[in-house]
């Protein structure tokens, strides 16, 4: 009877906190939605390929590969230009009778998609002239047999050559990044490296700011004249000393224990992360405050934090719905993730990022803001 009296008196807790229920119940309906629309969404891969000094069958026969763009470049210094831009994912350059293909390698799905459909062009080209030769030869001997006696056409057709095989063309594979072991987790790293610095700031902020509310001591530090923002700053400032080296630490596991190849700065990498770890604190430290126990702030991480990797560019966007990209441009990990890319992948300066920094600091500055408004209800005048 015990036992069912303690049951009972649980079951009518849980009952009465509606938030809880509801994230237990809806929370998952929700992930596993956006894991359908984004996985079913996201079926095919579309690549944009350069050619140089490539045949015009060729071009038009990889062309004609679906999810595939072909584009033409003058000379292979003006295709290297475009795919530094970002604007191609492969150069497949002719000299003489053998193909030179170079790839981005920032993804390693698209590579395979640009070896496939180049593949099945020189298919295609061969079968389309060996089509071509054999029908001017039919014709040839058509001719010639309508012209010459039975005993001449057997002279002839036992005189002539037999038909040489076509040259194989040399096919030399080049990779910007990485190599042909490269995989997709290569490219899921700098969102990954990202989404765990995030994620451990949010917790451990949030976390030790709702200890402090729900022990007492943030009440009895409002009841002294120091000001919210002093508050505010104050938290951010010492558990921002915290989250600058579990970030450093973070990154150099990352980067030294997985053995991956940064192409750019390890500084700057570190920069950004420390710039998202800084949104991932003011964010804890907001949610914090609509949190009345730590149940209800890991609440919140089915809801509010999971979906942002879906969204951060884990997973290419380019190919979803319009609205699916539109989500993702209010999720900091994205702006974090597609500097760190291009630091890691392409070796590109901290400078070429000044839009996704500005990103960052917009969300750092406006959580911070909400973070000084939201102490304004715990402060007892």
């Amino acid at each position: 009877m015990r036992t069912f009296a303690i049951m009972k008196r649980v079951l009518t807790e849980m009952i009465r906190d509606k938030r809880s229920l509801a994230l237990m119940f809806l929370a998952p309906i929700l992930v596993l939605w956006l894991m359908s629309v984004i996985f079913t969404a996201n079926s095919t891969t579309n690549v944009e390929v350069g050619t140089v000094g490539v045949t015009s069958s060729v071009s038009t026969n990889l062309d004609q590969v679906k999810h595939v763009t072909v584009h033409h470049y003058a000379n292979e210094a003006n295709a290297k230009k475009a795919m530094k831009a970002d604007k191609i994912d492969a150069i497949i350059h002719k000299t003489d009778n053998d193909y030179s293909l170079t790839y981005a390698n920032t993804d390693s799905s698209k590579t395979s998609a640009v070896k496939m459909a180049f593949k099945s062009a020189l298919t295609q080209t061969n079968i389309n002239q060996m089509k071509s030769q054999l029908g001017v030869a039919q014709k040839t001997i058509g001719k010639l047999q309508a012209t010459l006696p039975v005993q001449a056409q057997r002279q002839l057709q036992s005189q002539m050559p037999t038909q040489k095989k076509a040259t194989t063309p040399q096919i030399t594979n080049h990779y910007v990044y990485g190599d042909s072991s490269t995989g997709f987790f290569d490219k899921m790293l700098p969102v990954l490296m990202g989404f765990f610095v995030f994620f451990f700031v949010f917790l451990i902020s949030g976390m030790a700011l709702l200890k402090e509310r729900t022990s007492g001591t943030l009440s009895r530090l409002l009841a002294t004249p120091v000001r919210r923002s002093e508050i505010v700053f104050g938290y951010m400032a010492s558990y921002g000393i915290l989250a600058i080296f579990q970030t450093i630490l973070i990154v150099m596991a990352t980067i030294w224990l997985l053995g991956v190849e940064v192409v750019g700065s390890v500084i700057s990498i570190i920069v950004i992360n420390l710039i998202l770890a800084l949104v991932a604190l003011a964010f804890g430290i907001l949610l914090s405050t609509f949190a009345n126990s730590e149940f209800q702030m890991m609440q919140f991480i089915p809801i509010l934090i999971i979906p942002q990797v879906f969204f951060s560019g884990i997973i290419p966007m380019d190919s979803m719905a319009s609205w699916i990209q539109d989500i993702s441009y209010i999720i900091p990990i994205k702006y974090s993730g597609d500097a760190v890319t291009g630091i890691m992948m392409q070796g590109k300066s901290l400078f070429s990022f000044g839009l996704d920094i500005s990103v960052l600091l917009i969300f750092l500055v406006v959580l911070t803001f909400l973070n000084v408004r939201g102490l304004k209800r715990y402060r007892k005048v």
